[in-house]
C-alpha cells in the first residue's frame, strides 16, 4: 500500500529538468519576457519565474542580462535559408516579403524589436552581430539570389544588381514597421513590389 502510493505520488512529480532542456526552457522564458515586458522590463529573476526555475541556474549559464538575450534571440530567430522559386522576381519578392513580416510579427520578431527599440547605443552594439548574421546578411543573400535568377531569365536589368536596389524593401519594412508603427497587409506588401521594385527592375526601367 505504502509502495502503491509512492509510486503515485512519483508519477505526478514532474522530473528535474537539466542541460539542454532547461536551458530551452529559460530561452523560451527570454523570448516571452521580452514580448511582454520588453527589454526594459526584462529580468534575470524574472526569466528564472517564467521558466519555473532558480535564478542561480540561470546565471551559471548567461552571466548578465545582455547575454541571456543575444542567446536567446539567436535561438528563436527563423531560417532565412529556402528562396522562394515562384517562376517570376515579381512572386518571389511578394512571397519573401510575407516571410519577413511573418518574421518581424512572430515572437522572436517582437523581441528584437523590443531589443532595437529600447535598448541604447551602447547595449545596442551587443547585438549588433545577432541582427546582422541572423536577419540581414539572410535577407539580403535571398534577394540577391532572386534578382540574379531574374537577370538570368531575362526579366531584370543586369545593372539591377546592387546594393541599393538589395537594400529598398528591408528598408522600407524597417520604416514602416519602426518610425510609422504599422504593419504591412498582404495587399500593402504586393502593391511595393509592383510600384517600386518592378519598375526599378525591369529591363526598361530606370
Amino acid at each position: 500500500m505504502v509502495a502503491s502510493h509512492w509510486v503515485a505520488a512519483s508519477a505526478q512529480t514532474p522530473s528535474r529538468r537539466r542541460g539542454a532542456v532547461l536551458e530551452r526552457a529559460i530561452l523560451e522564458a527570454a523570448l516571452d519576457q521580452l514580448g511582454t515586458v520588453g527589454w526594459n522590463g526584462l529580468t534575470m529573476e524574472g526569466v528564472a519565474a517564467s521558466a519555473q526555475t532558480g535564478k542561480a541556474a540561470v546565471y551559471r549559464r548567461w552571466p548578465s542580462k545582455e547575454d541571456l538575450v543575444a542567446d536567446a534571440l539567436r535561438s528563436g530567430l527563423p531560417d532565412f535559408d529556402t528562396v522562394p522559386d515562384l517562376g517570376s522576381v515579381r512572386e518571389d519578392l511578394v512571397e519573401l516579403c510575407r516571410r519577413a513580416r511573418d518574421a518581424m510579427y512572430s515572437r522572436p520578431g517582437f523581441a528584437l524589436r523590443s531589443v532595437i527599440h529600447e535598448c541604447d547605443t551602447t547595449q545596442a552594439e551587443r547585438f549588433h552581430a545577432v541582427i546582422i548574421k541572423g536577419v540581414v546578411e539572410p535577407t539580403l543573400a535571398m534577394i540577391r539570389e532572386v534578382v540574379n535568377r531574374g537577370m538570368a531569365r531575362g526579366e531584370v536589368r543586369h545593372d539591377a544588381a546592387n546594393g541599393y536596389v538589395f537594400d529598398a524593401i528591408p528598408a522600407m519594412m524597417m520604416y514602416r514597421a519602426k518610425i510609422c508603427a504599422s504593419e504591412w497587409t498582404d495587399r500593402e506588401l504586393e502593391e511595393m513590389i509592383d510600384q517600386l521594385m518592378v519598375p526599378l527592375l525591369r529591363p526598361d526601367g530606370p
